[in-house]
């Protein structure tokens, strides 16, 4: 009975939590008297993210990650494609207030991302206002410290404001601010970027740890490949509004299949001196195109010494070549060879 308990445990799991189905985001920019000009910031994205999984995006400056976690939480208003949490569409005012109470998001600067004006208990009890999610002062206190507790804050700090914290500190505070509504998903936003390195590693820890503790599911953005590898399961890498290549975090750092990610782990400082020796930095030419001005077909051929006249022509399907491991190139048979 106990065996077949785990095993239905481990297909609940294996469950999907959040579909991104042909997400786009377009931002119309003027660019004359009365005319204007889509940056298409993310551009036909589509993913999965299973129950108690973390999902790393990763690539350049400017390719979108952050636009994908801001539009999946409706913070931008979708210009087309499906979110779905847990088998519903989120469609409606309504739909969208039932999942900001199980789906929020950790912000990347620690320093903007607080109220100065507000004592940390009022921070983090915030959502709790906004979601009636107590019916007494002394729970909602009760809870507030609790979710302290969770990040490493003592009561102490309460009654504080973020300006008389450390960066490392704030951050644990917007996470504690993140855990009030008890959440199933959180959007990680380059959390860690703006830490010290000793801190990054007692922050990513602390996720880890909350991850195991509360059943927690992440899409966790950033461009330190190496953080990405400690916490995902899988990782996508995006590039210029399209995702180019999925797989899980192990396959994709030991057999990358796409160009641009081989240019990307290429540039992964290793710490052993003989490997880094032997490794060969891919290093790309040219510039990132304007997402105002992307070229035709594969948005990346312009800096792909693979390119052919194909990839000019159309944008290759994002498919799967293997299981769980999804491509976008027209030629990735011939360059993995």
């Amino acid at each position: 009975m106990n065996l077949l308990a785990d095993t239905e445990k481990k297909v609940d799991e294996k469950k999907p939590l959040i579909e991104v189905k042909d997400l786009k985001e377009y931002f119309y920019i003027n660019t004359g008297w009365f005319v204007s000009k889509p940056l298409k910031a993310v551009d036909g994205v589509s993913f999965t993210i299973n129950k108690g999984e973390t999902l790393g995006l990763v690539g350049e400056s400017g390719c979108g990650k952050t636009t994908v976690g801001r539009t999946m939480l409706h913070l931008y208003k979708p210009t087309g494609g499906e979110i779905w949490y847990d088998g519903k569409q989120i469609k409606t005012r309504s739909d969208i207030k039932e999942f900001r109470k199980k789906a929020t998001m950790v912000f990347q600067d620690p320093y903007s991302s607080l109220n100065p004006r507000m004592t940390v208990s009022d921070i983090i009890g915030e959502p709790l206002d906004v979601h009636k999610l107590y019916s007494t002062k002394q729970e909602r206190q009760d809870r507030i410290l609790e979710l302290m507790g969770y990040v490493g804050l003592n009561s102490e700090h309460a009654a504080r404001y973020a300006h008389e914290f450390s960066g490392g500190q704030r951050q644990r505070i917007g996470i504690a601010r993140s855990l009030a509504v008890n959440p199933d998903f959180i959007v990680c936003d380059e959390p860690v970027s703006a830490l010290d390195v000793s801190i990054q590693a007692q922050v990513i820890n602390m996720f880890d740890e909350l991850q195991e503790k509360l059943g927690l599911t992440y899409l966790f953005v950033a461009h330190d490949l190496l953080v990405v590898r400690h916490i995902s399961d899988r990782i996508a890498v995006m590039y210029l509004g399209k995702m180019v290549e999925l797989a899980p975090a192990a396959e994709i750092y030991d057999r990358p299949l796409h160009p641009y990610s081989k240019s990307l782990l290429s540039a992964v400082p290793v710490p052993d001196p003989k490997i880094a020796r032997a490794n060969k930095r891919i290093v790309l030419t040219g510039d990132i195109p304007s997402p105002l001005n992307a070229p035709s077909g594969c948005p990346f051929r312009t800096r792909c010494k693979y390119a052919t006249d194909k990839c000019a022509e159309s944008m290759p399907e994002f498919k799967e070549v293997s299981t769980g491991h999804f491509v976008a190139c027209h030629r990735t048979a011939d360059i993995n060879s």
